[in-house]
């Protein structure tokens, strides 16, 4: 079973690519599908969830394309992958045993603990993908 389906992980793709970008020039969606591997007409929906959360902004025309809304600091992971999801949740059905319905609470409060991070921090993943690939002469 997994948590994050698709739609979350192609949603992720696409935000880390406008984040490499950082810069004010917007990104051509043909260009984030390339890059993110996505099939365009599939990103597109994506990006229409993303705009309608405020986490990125489309600009019109022919230099158009798409930007973070915001600072990458200040975009949470678990706003990216609740407004891609719907919800972050191990469950969300009604449990009526107390026991089992504190568990589930506290589940779900740790799974958007994991994910309470600012997407900046891919910034951090980076670096340690770099340095295991760099080597000295």
């Amino acid at each position: 079973m997994s948590l994050i389906s698709t739609k979350g992980m192609y949603g992720l793709s696409a935000m880390y690519q406008l984040f490499l970008s950082q810069t004010d020039k917007p990104v051509q969606i043909k260009e984030i599908a390339t890059n993110a591997n996505i099939p365009q007409n599939y990103l597109e929906q994506l990006l229409v969830l993303l705009r309608q959360a405020g986490l990125v902004k489309s600009i019109r025309g022919a230099q158009g394309g798409y930007l973070l809304a915001k600072s990458a600091q200040d975009i949470l992971i678990k706003d990216i992958l609740i407004a891609l999801e719907g919800s972050l949740a191990i469950t969300d059905a009604q449990i009526e045993n107390p026991v089992l319905r504190m568990f589930y609470e506290e589940s779900n409060a740790k799974l958007l603990e994991i994910f309470n991070v600012p997407l900046f921090e891919f910034e951090i993943y980076e670096q340690r993908i770099n340095s295991q690939f760099s080597y000295t002469i």
